[in-house]
């Protein structure tokens, strides 16, 4: 019979391992996929468009393949101009390291080892580039600007949400 010290072993053994499995299936990379279509990237763009117009925000909309290439653009009348090759760089940089930008964002205002990211070539650390995933596979990404970035991620979430 087992002494409740030793229970309470094997119960926090079994707890730690499910950790640990579920902490290495979250860090499994999302693989990538065939490229997104022009006439499908046109689509996924038109919804974050159509937020931003819903909200009266003037945003520059980039939609860009796995590897980070430009497959569409569309900047509304009135965007301010540096939002061009913002969206650009977020959108490459979702695609590129498989995560959406908030995630630097959120590790930049961490402070401490956070910072780290700012050293990172290519990662842009301000919300409104996510992944675009289509069958568990990332077919590209887009990437927001013109707002505030959390304005930004909100147009990008509603586009990237109509890919499945």
């Amino acid at each position: 019979m087992q002494t409740s010290a030793s229970l309470t072993r094997s119960v926090a053994v079994v707890i730690a391992s499910i950790a640990l499995a579920a902490s290495l299936h979250a860090q499994m990379p999302i693989p990538y996929g065939a490229p997104i279509s022009l006439e499908h990237a046109k689509a996924v763009a038109a919804v974050a468009v159509a937020e931003a117009q819903k909200n009266n925000w003037t945003m520059a909309v980039t939609i860009v393949d796995p590897n980070g290439d430009l497959v569409f653009f569309e900047k509304l009348d009135g965007t301010q101009l540096g939002s061009i090759d913002l969206s650009i760089d977020k959108a490459r940089s979702a695609a590129r390291f498989k995560r959406p930008t908030k995630t630097y964002e959120d590790a930049v205002a961490g402070g401490g080892v956070g910072l780290r990211i700012l050293k990172v070539p290519g990662a842009m650390p301000v919300e409104g580039g996510i992944p675009l995933v289509e069958n568990g596979k990332i077919i590209g990404a887009i990437g927001v600007s013109g707002g505030q970035s959390s304005q930004d991620g909100i147009c990008a979430t509603a586009a990237a949400a109509t890919v499945h």
